[in-house]
């Protein structure tokens, strides 16, 4: 198996920061207007935390919401479900076996969670950061099977019919089963880069298919049932005169708006794809290391300077683009009502209007990098940080 070399552009910006950023190629983050004046009231509903969140292992952690539940992990061995409306905790569990007196699950010997949770019905899949997949029953935690992959898992897992899909860091995608764990099928990439950034983006399930994002600038499509590939379209040509410059993962989520999938790479292109042809339709220079978001006919992404975009989604042409968080090292976004909403290296979440990209609001979660695109759902946007605090916001006209 080669050996890898996988970066995070977060530990250059940590370490510019022992520097005084005076480091050539990393800039200092944007300062924010001591003068902004808000346009939107933002109201946090609660904060809770889970574990340790992500910590540094680089992993960007998610939560999940589903039918009024919200389930979290980290990879210090916690999982959690809370209550989506109040924050209150409904149940928790610890992996650890090696505290004080050795309580733990002695089951999932501390587990290292890392992909995020994925949820459908009372099943709940996790992945972690050697590479094992855990089933646990979301209604009270308790184990019911696990699986051992060949490398780690930095994405969630998507469950789909009877299947629980999975990438591993190696290039690889495995179904299991979902009642069992036991392997289904398995796809591989055959090589992923030696230089990429770490991170992988999520699976997308629909009609049949498995839509990703490749650690070579590819949009790949798989059969659900077989995992054999239907077609696969370049996003970044990983073209450049230094390694670093030719990197050019596909690292946010692969998007779906009706037939029409939308997706970025770092030092590539935003494109627009038909579903189920992988036909072109149209591209845009983009580079990005995050999510997109679309709402109406606008498609939101955020660069790999942090400035702040909007595109026609039926063509690609510019709409508006806000430089005013440039190099806070924003996450994705998402769109929450009539704004766009991100977080930043420094904790804050900032609320932006989709029509014109106007700055509306900010909050600060904490005093901690916010690296996992913001969750949606409803009218409520959930937002955690690396050392998993998770905070829960809702919105008001002045």
């Amino acid at each position: 198996m080669k050996r890898f070399l996988l970066i995070t552009l977060a530990s250059l910006v940590t370490l510019a920061g022992c520097h005084s950023f005076k480091k050539e190629n990393v800039q200092p983050p944007t300062p924010l207007a001591k003068d902004f004046k808000p346009t939107l009231q933002v109201t946090r509903l609660w904060r809770t935390s889970v574990g340790d969140g992500a910590g540094v292992s680089g992993a960007r952690l998610r939560p999940t919401v589903v039918d009024g539940v919200l389930y979290a992990d980290s990879t210090d061995g916690k999982l959690a479900a809370i209550d989506a409306a109040s924050g209150k905790t409904l149940w928790s569990k610890s992996s650890r076996t090696h505290g004080w007196f050795g309580w733990g699950d002695k089951k999932r010997k501390d587990a290292l969670y890392a992909g995020g949770p994925a949820v459908a019905g009372d099943l709940l899949a996790v992945g972690t950061l050697d590479g094992h997949v855990y089933g646990v029953n979301a209604k009270d935690g308790s184990p019911r099977w696990e699986a051992e992959l060949n490398a780690e898992v930095l994405a969630s897992p998507v469950i789909v019919g009877d299947l629980v899909v999975v990438r591993t860091g190696d290039g690889r995608v495995y179904a299991l089963d979902s009642a069992s764990g036991a392997r289904r099928w398995a796809y591989d990439q055959g090589s992923v880069p030696l230089l990429s950034l770490r991170g992988n983006g999520p699976l997308l399930a629909a009609n049949g298919v498995l839509f990703f994002g490749s650690d070579d600038g590819k949009l790949v499509a798989l059969r659900q049932d077989n995992g054999s590939k239907l077609w696969e379209q370049k996003l970044s040509s990983g073209e450049g005169r230094t390694e670093i410059d030719r990197l050019n993962d596909v690292d946010g989520a692969i998007l779906l708006d009706g037939p029409v999938l939308y997706g970025t790479a770092y030092h590539g292109n935003l494109v627009a794809v038909d579903g189920p042809s992988g036909r072109p339709l149209w591209s845009h220079p983009f580079s990005s290391f995050g999510s997109l978001a679309v709402s109406g006919n606008a498609i939101f992404g955020v660069n790999d300077q942090s400035q702040v975009w909007a595109f026609d989604k039926n063509g690609g042409a510019d709409m508006w683009k806000n430089d005013a968080l440039k190099y806070r090292w924003l996450t994705g976004p998402a769109v929450q009502g009539n704004y766009v909403v991100v977080g930043d290296m420094e904790g804050y979440v900032h609320w932006l209007q989709t029509g014109d990209g106007a700055l509306a609001a900010r909050e600060r979660l904490s005093k901690k990098a916010i690296r996992a695109q913001p969750l949606v759902v409803g009218d409520i946007v959930y937002v955690e940080d690396v050392e998993g605090r998770i905070g829960a916001y809702r919105l008001s006209a002045h």
